[in-house]
């Protein structure tokens, strides 16, 4: 089964691996059914999708009539502002099927702009506080793509105490060294004030090059081969607190399980880096390379 763990100060205990529901972009109802219920039969717990996920959300909402009570539900708004924001919660319940969703969060809060216009009284934000104090969410979140994604959550979690984070984790993106410093200062003020911090991009290998076939539903090319997978997957739950977002691809999805379910420690460092080098892996995000695009897990 897969592991799991307390999901911040929510109280509930999430698995470690969150479905990435953007995997259901292109599925059909059946497939995204089989697909839920196989997610419960092995320890996941917790569905992770967003708004702008095409009809990802409807996918889910299909299962929810019988299976809501069995996960956690968080979804996502890509809008800055108090009545974007309120039409996107209205939305997704209705998509959804649901009642109440357990975590709204700002979808990639990574740009000064953004940043300014849903913390102002005019903003997202105090629409998702209004949509919890109304009782139609229960926790509110913050997640990005970036490299200056993790001091942006930094400043976002000194104006509001977000329940929880989400933000890009893997070998390369680690060793780029302004990145990794804001990371960890991020990861630092998470485990201070029981904040959940969910990672994203675990499996990714590079972006696609200009005319390469595109084999996976993914926006970048993910590793692929069980063995590389299981080293990333690996490499990532051996950081104490946090949680692995899976790709958007369900071939992709059913590897990560596995590996997740043969956790035990980090693979070397030596291995990984001979690995990484071997297969050709690269930073998604590069300082001022299409830096903050807003995509999917």
């Amino acid at each position: 089964m897969i592991p799991s763990l307390e999901f911040g100060r929510t109280g509930h205990r999430s698995s470690r691996i969150l479905f990435g529901a953007a995997a259901l972009w292109n599925a059909s109802p059946e497939q995204s059914a089989e697909t839920l219920e196989r997610l419960l039969a092995r320890g996941v717990n917790h569905i992770d999708v967003a708004n702008g996920y095409g009809p990802a959300e409807l996918r889910v909402g299909e299962s929810m009539p019988r299976l809501r009570e069995r996960f956690f539900l968080a979804t996502k708004t890509g809008k800055r502002d108090h009545a974007g924001a309120w039409r996107h919660v209205e939305r997704s319940l209705q998509r959804l099927q649901t009642d109440r969703i357990d975590l709204i969060q700002l979808h990639n809060l990574s740009d000064e702009p953004g940043w300014q216009m849903a913390f102002s009284e005019d903003g997202a934000l105090r629409a998702l506080c209004e949509a919890r104090e109304q009782g139609l969410v229960r926790f509110i979140g913050v997640t990005g793509h970036g490299t200056a994604v993790a001091s942006m959550h930094l400043r976002s979690l000194g104006r509001f105490p977000f329940d929880s984070v989400l933000a890009p984790y893997n070998p390369a993106m680690m060793r780029l060294p302004q990145y990794a410093a804001d990371f960890e200062a991020l990861y630092a003020e998470c485990q201070r004030h029981g904040v959940a911090m969910q990672t994203i991009k675990a499996v990714a290998a590079r972006r696609w090059r200009p005319g390469e076939e595109r084999t996976h539903n993914t926006w970048y090319r993910p590793l692929s081969d069980p063995d590389d997978v299981a080293r990333a997957v690996h490499w990532a739950l051996a950081r104490p607190g946090i949680f692995v977002n899976s790709a958007s691809d369900l071939g992709i999805l059913e590897l990560t399980l596995d590996a997740a379910e043969r956790f035990e420690s980090a693979p070397p460092e030596r291995e990984i880096r001979e690995a990484w080098s071997r297969i050709g892996v690269e930073p998604l995000f590069v300082p001022g390379l299409d830096d903050v695009g807003l995509s999917p897990n």
